[in-house]
């Protein structure tokens, strides 16, 4: 039995030392990830009704990273298996899962500042506003995409990056058009990112084209523009941020959409405390044009409170227009431990938009949010998080998610970590 299992592990450190020999100058890296959470969900991205009953599963994201460094040249491919716990049966031929690539890409470097990365990757600036990884969702987001960059040693950053998507499928009989249909995605993007560090701040502009395929085979443009800061006066933190949306969408509305946001934090101090204030512009019910700023590519699950009622693949709103938000927000962090602390953050939710029952004027307040997580890292590689949030929903929360809640909103989750570097 010991013969039996020795030689594949001899062969493989066989093959790793031969790796290393033969590139001498290359980094090899191997790391995984096993994480599995576990939710229950009675009103979470939705209100609790007296029809609805509690929701509960458990969904596990697996991957496997391989990287590959030599001189100019890298290279990195992560697969992912992304389930839910007895989505399968114990023997099937079938499986309902997501297995797919994360990112998978190549990067030259040509000289000390500049450099070309091409392929699926994930795209994650600043704060992840509006681009970044959402690596709360098991599957996280990820571009195909071509981006070059230019970075000098006195903190100056620039991105510039662009993509034309196409459908599945096509080859070998695609001869003409380039028709894009059937994927919530964009057909073509381009985006310029720069930054600079400097002493006590940070600096960033981001501008991002988004076209969307129309029906009739024209493309819809809409651009966004913002401002991210950040800066030190004396113990206190202060971040700044400023978006505008113009262009139009696929329905051939006009655009015109901001978002300001503003917070301040003492993060040396008890409960590292930091206060701030979100605003996104909304559309009225009976507006012609687009008002809803649209944060498309963002983390959003990180900013509007962790129960997901706004901009997490739901809608809220009147008319079919989304009427925007207002978030003024608490958050804390208390260390319980060398190794664990908890998250206490508290959002108050308005709408920016008025809001109506009938011909009623409803308050502009949509209700309250409080998230507490719990979290603790167990040894090394090894991460465990325990959450618990509720909301307290208005009337006027019931108009804009066009429900009427029965019963509290609530939302408990447990997750482990599990994430070795192998090599």
């Amino acid at each position: 039995m010991y013969r039996k299992f020795k030689l594949p592990r001899t062969l493989l450190i066989f093959l790793i030392s031969g790796i290393s020999l033969t590139n001498a100058n290359a980094q090899f890296s191997l790391s995984g990830e096993i994480r599995p959470r576990a939710e229950f969900r009675n009103g979470f991205k939705t209100l609790n009704t007296s029809t609805s009953s509690p929701a509960f599963f458990v969904e596990q994201r697996t991957r496997l990273n391989f990287g590959y460094t030599k001189e100019k040249l890298s290279f990195k491919v992560s697969f992912q298996d992304i389930r839910t716990w007895g989505a399968t049966a114990q023997i099937y031929k079938s499986d309902p899962a997501l297995f797919n690539v994360f990112e998978a890409y190549g990067k030259y470097q040509f000289d000390k500042k500049w450099s070309m990365k091409i392929g699926r990757q994930g795209l994650n600036y600043d704060n992840e506003r509006f681009l970044g990884v959402l690596d709360w969702a098991q599957q996280s987001r990820s571009h195909d995409v071509l981006k070059f960059t230019y970075k000098d040693s006195l903190g100056f950053t620039m991105d510039v990056g662009a993509a034309f998507n196409q459908n599945i499928g096509v080859e070998p009989t695609k001869l003409s058009s380039t028709f894009y249909n059937g994927t919530a995605n964009y057909k073509t993007m381009q985006y310029l990112w720069l930054h600079k560090d400097y002493k006590g701040g940070k600096l960033s502009f981001l501008f991002l084209n988004d076209g969307r395929q129309k029906t009739d085979s024209t493309t819809a443009f809409k651009q966004t523009f913002g401002l991210y800061a950040e800066q030190k006066v004396g113990q206190i933190a202060l971040h700044e941020e400023a978006f505008y949306q113009t262009g139009k969408t696929t329905a051939s509305k006009y655009v015109s959409a901001y978002l300001l946001s503003f917070s301040a934090a003492l993060p040396k101090a008890f409960a590292s405390p930091e206060l701030g204030a979100d605003y996104l512009s909304g559309t009225k019910s009976t507006s012609v044009d687009e008002n809803a700023f649209d944060p498309a590519f963002g983390t959003n699950h990180k900013f509007y409170g962790y129960m997901d009622y706004f901009y997490v693949g739901n809608s809220f709103g009147q008319g079919g227009r989304t009427t925007g938000l207002i978030d003024i927000y608490l958050n804390t962090k208390f260390k319980t431990g060398k190794k664990s602390l908890i998250l206490l953050n508290i959002h108050q939710f308005n709408t920016p938009v008025n809001v109506f029952a009938g011909t009623t004027k409803l308050s502009s307040s949509l209700g309250q949010e409080v998230d507490v997580v719990y979290t603790l890292n167990v040894y090394s590689g090894v991460n465990f998080k325990l959450g618990y949030s509720h909301l307290f929903s208005t009337k006027t929360m019931d108009a804009i998610k066009s429900s009427i809640n029965k019963g509290p909103n609530q939302w408990a989750w447990t997750m482990i970590t599990f994430s070795p570097t192998f090599i």
